[in-house]
């Protein structure tokens, strides 16, 4: 059972596995998301899907609320099975791609005079994914840059009480905030691009504009839970348990950032 038998910093690991685990599957669902939508959408563009699938599957394809459940739901849930048997986060990859997605693009329009709306999408959806997911990711390992004047001068217990309360009044009210507001209503910015798979009004861009919702919302998500991990982190060394001298992979940090 969550707790039994364990100290707060167990739960504190366990709560931040959980947190890589999410984001290694957001990663995975949006690199294969951004593969097969703009292939989709190229072939569109091109005229080719109609003879590849037949009239059925290519009109089926030309729809947000039908690519949405039978392409997209599928592969977003493969991403996360995928987590399960990979520690690889790839972000440095993912990087590599948006960089590689934006070079065929200027290539593409100043060299071959080619430019289709899906190339603009793939590079804003891995671009805006790669802030978004890596941040929860950075925070985990510590990644954000501290404006440091007093905190390493405290005592251990001074430092787990303004880890515990910036975790708490800042980090924690920020993600609530994004969570509240973004799904308050059917309209709301999170949840209403989702349940209506919002798209671009580009006819041949790629089908995934209600991503970059679903993104902020794993964002929000993923925070609250690492925020959560530093809050029983901290109370921990509020306490005074020993930490181990190893610590699992994927683990929460002492600071908050």
């Amino acid at each position: 059972a969550w707790g039994a038998g364990g100290t707060l910093r167990d739960d504190s690991d366990r709560i931040a596995a959980l947190v890589a685990w999410l984001v290694r599957g957001a990663f995975f669902a949006v690199l294969l998301l951004g593969v097969v939508d703009a292939t989709i959408s190229f072939l569109r563009v091109e005229g080719w899907l109609r003879p590849l699938v037949g009239d059925a599957l290519a009109d089926n394809l030309r729809q947000s609320a039908w690519r949405g459940p039978y392409v997209h739901m599928p592969l977003a849930a493969l991403g996360f099975v995928i987590a399960l048997f990979t520690r690889t986060l790839g972000f440095i990859w993912l990087a590599l791609l948006v960089v590689a997605a934006q070079l065929a693009l200027v290539i593409g329009r100043f060299v071959f005079s080619y430019e289709q709306p899906f190339m603009s999408d793939l590079v804003r959806l891995w671009y805006a994914s790669l802030f978004l997911l890596a941040s929860a990711f950075t925070l985990v390992e510590e990644g954000h840059v501290r404006v440091d004047v007093f905190y390493s001068a405290m005592s251990v217990r001074g430092k787990a009480l303004v880890n515990g309360i910036g975790s708490v009044v800042l980090g924690m009210t920020m993600c609530w905030t994004i969570l509240i507001l973004g799904t308050a209503t059917q309209a709301s910015t999170l949840i209403g691009p989702f349940l209506r798979y919002e798209q671009g009004q580009q006819t041949y861009g790629m089908m995934t504009k209600y991503i970059l919702a679903v993104a902020l919302g794993v964002f929000a998500v993923t925070m609250l839970l690492q925020f959560a991990s530093y809050v029983l982190k901290a109370a921990a060394d509020w306490r005074g348990e020993p930490e181990p001298d190893a610590r699992p992979e994927g683990q929460a940090m002492t600071a908050a950032e």
